[in-house]
């Protein structure tokens, strides 16, 4: 209402320039560099192991205004999921909840340390435990991405879960 106002004020006295000009637009809700931190990962990808064989795919956009990074996996074999990654601005965080056709539920959270995004939450091992979970997305100078998911294990020692190598697909 109050650029109509103003708008109305400069036509009927004939002003122009600076003072007649059109306010700019309020920022968009997710347009901080902090929500932009995890666009590295968004796009189509072909995921490896360390050996190189193949672990399945990503299909990874930014959704609702630029403010959830949405990631689909599947790895081909019966295998697939879904995460729902957003930054938390009250909190100062990022957060990450996956699901997947096993039943699992994984939530985590954490930040960008400046060279990677580090997420991490508590899951059920095999057995049922509540087990402690780091994953790592690290952004290579080739334009790929390492996946580190670590768990901790009985000697609560950090242990490998995955280490996948994401590779644009055209």
């Amino acid at each position: 209402m109050k650029h109509r106002t103003i708008v109305g004020a400069c036509l009927a006295f004939g002003l122009a320039g600076a003072a007649c000009a059109a306010p700019p637009p309020p920022p968009a809700p997710c347009a901080s560099a902090e929500h932009r931190q995890f666009d590295f990962w968004v796009g189509d990808w072909r995921v490896a192991k360390p050996d190189g064989t193949f672990a399945g795919t990503n299909h990874i956009t930014q959704e609702y205004g630029g403010c959830v990074v949405h990631e689909h996996y599947v790895t081909g074999k019966g295998y697939s999921g879904e995460s729902l990654n957003m930054y938390d601005a009250a909190r100062k965080v990022w957060h990450q909840t996956w699901v997947d056709d096993s039943g699992l539920l994984l939530i985590l959270e954490g930040k960008w340390d400046g060279k990677s995004m580090v997420l991490a939450g508590f899951a059920p091992d095999e057995s049922g435990v509540m087990t402690k979970q780091r994953i790592t997305w690290t952004p290579n100078a080739d334009g790929s991405v390492r996946q580190l998911w670590e768990t901790v294990d009985a000697k609560g020692a950090w242990a490998v879960a995955f280490d996948g190598k994401y590779t644009k697909t055209p």
